[in-house]
């Protein structure tokens, strides 16, 4: 199925905040610099003639002044920096529009009453437990998987274990295969599916698909 692409979400209440945070640091590091210019030209001009500063005093301030000066610039320096890197993240992250990716966390998206998994065993099991819980950890679903070795694709309807229709949204699968002695086979658990949105809201990228947020390091895999 065909996700519609759609162009990035931003929050400007959120991007408003953090640049009023950063204002307000700035204002106060450069109150501090005009106060102490102040405080020394009020010292220099009201100094007694005939008992003049301390030569190594002065120098002191001089160096004092200096620093706060560069703090200033490197303030805003680094200002400069993380605006352009959050840019060159968000213009990265639109790459991954309209492309299909995989995530190995466990996670899908229940889109319109369906999501789909892929797991694999390691090796055979005698048992083997499926196990999908919500966004807030709750087990919603559960029942017996495939126990062969190998690969395995799991569909679910998005209904929980008494016929009722959950929501769309993110849902976590769990494998829990065992072998005939009791110990633990190793699967891992993969979904995909097609990046329709970036979501900055948060300051950092976050792809959606359907209804669910992945971050760009939860990617394993990427497909036209």
């Amino acid at each position: 199925m065909t996700t519609p692409v759609t162009s990035t979400t931003q929050n400007p209440a959120a991007a408003t905040s953090g640049a009023a945070a950063s204002s307000d640091a700035m204002s106060q590091l450069s109150g501090n610099f005009n106060t102490f210019l102040t405080l020394l030209t009020s010292q220099l001009k009201n100094q007694d003639p005939t008992s003049p500063m301390d030569t190594n005093t002065f120098t002191q301030q001089l160096v004092e002044y200096s620093q706060v000066e560069q703090q200033i610039a490197t303030n805003t320096n680094l200002k400069s920096l993380i605006t352009q890197g959050s840019t060159q993240i968000g213009a990265y992250a639109t790459s991954y529009l309209g492309k299909a990716v995989s995530v190995t966390n466990g996670n899908a998206s229940l889109t319109n009453g369906a999501a789909t998994w892929t797991y694999s065993l390691a090796t055979a099991a005698s048992s083997n437990t499926l196990t999908v819980t919500d966004a807030n950890g709750k087990v919603v679903y559960s029942n017996n998987g495939e126990v062969t070795a190998g690969n395995h694709q799991f569909n679910w309807n998005g209904q929980d274990n008494n016929g009722n229709q959950l929501a769309d949204g993110t849902y976590t699968l769990a494998v829990i295969a065992k072998a005939s002695d009791g110990s633990a086979v190793t699967s891992q658990v993969a979904s995909a599916g097609v990046v329709s949105e970036i979501d900055m809201t948060s300051g950092t990228p976050q792809l959606m698909i359907g209804g669910m947020k992945i971050g760009l390091g939860d990617i394993a895999n990427v497909a036209n």
